[in-house]
């Protein structure tokens, strides 16, 4: 279980990113995070794996504090970082330094075929192309098999054909072992198909506005009227979120309860 106790980040310029940010998130659970830009969605994602502790508040994971980097937390950023000196399986296989040859060679093989990327093991990170790299960096992050897994805006620099394509490889990939996944995104279609539950954020300072549930079986259908559904009420919580007028605290717990009601 990852939790989050009221997790407020204040920066020595006195830039207050986060405020009270508390959630529990389930083993096996895919939570997206939306919001405005300067919301605190990458502050967030940061504290959440240590590499930048909250100020106030503790990260939990199984009741352990989170304070720095942990084996059981991996991260994925928007750039594939593969590093240019290893071929492609030896980038898959660098969090596998401590396993068996044979289970390090057999774990790197299986994913590497999971996300299309077999005939690629033995090439340069500069012979792949974008949506290639990425679909490297997803196997490299899950080979470890973390108990959680971030991810910062992972695809957001690729087109909407290849988004969809990695989409499909990281839900694919996450249903061997079922890590948490933690995705940061500003794609709202994006936060549907992927995600168990969405927490839309409000900025100055980073706080959560709204929590929607996204109760669709899997595959999603992005056609269908529930998704649809699930989609205008993303986008209102997201419109009132970023209301500079800002409603009252009361009126955000108002506004998630009748939210049923908006359409």
């Amino acid at each position: 279980m990852l939790v989050l106790d009221r997790v407020g980040k204040v920066y020595p310029n006195g830039v207050h990113a986060l405020s009270g940010v508390s959630a529990e998130v389930a083993l096996g659970e895919i939570v997206a995070v939306i919001g405005g830009s300067g919301c605190g969605k990458s502050t967030l994602l940061r504290a959440v794996a240590g590499l930048d502790p909250a100020s106030e508040g503790a990260v939990l994971l199984d009741g352990e504090r989170i304070s720095a980097p942990h084996e059981k937390i991996g991260i994925i950023f928007q750039e594939p970082r593969l590093l240019p000196w290893l071929k492609v399986a030896d980038n898959v296989g660098f969090g596998l330094h401590d396993r068996p040859k044979d289970e390090r060679a057999q774990r790197v093989a299986a994913a590497l075929k999971r996300v299309g990327l077999a005939d690629k093991a033995q090439v340069w990170p500069r012979e792949l192309s974008g949506g290639q790299a990425q679909r490297a960096s997803i196997a490299r992050a899950l080979v470890p098999r973390p108990e959680v897994l971030l991810l910062d805006e992972p695809f957001s620099a690729l087109d909407a054909f290849t988004r969809g394509d990695l989409q499909d490889h990281l839900l694919d990939l996450w249903a061997d072992a079922k890590p948490t996944l933690i995705v940061v995104t500003h794609d709202v279609e994006e936060a549907i198909v992927l995600a168990d539950r969405v927490m839309v954020m409000r900025p100055r300072p980073g706080h959560i506005f709204e929590e929607i549930g996204v109760d669709l079986p899997r595959p999603r259908d992005r056609q269908s009227a529930a998704f649809d559904f699930v989609k205008r009420r993303l986008l209102s919580a997201l419109d009132r979120s970023l209301n500079r007028a800002g409603a009252e605290p009361g009126e955000e717990q108002k506004a998630a309860a009748g939210a049923a009601l908006w359409w």
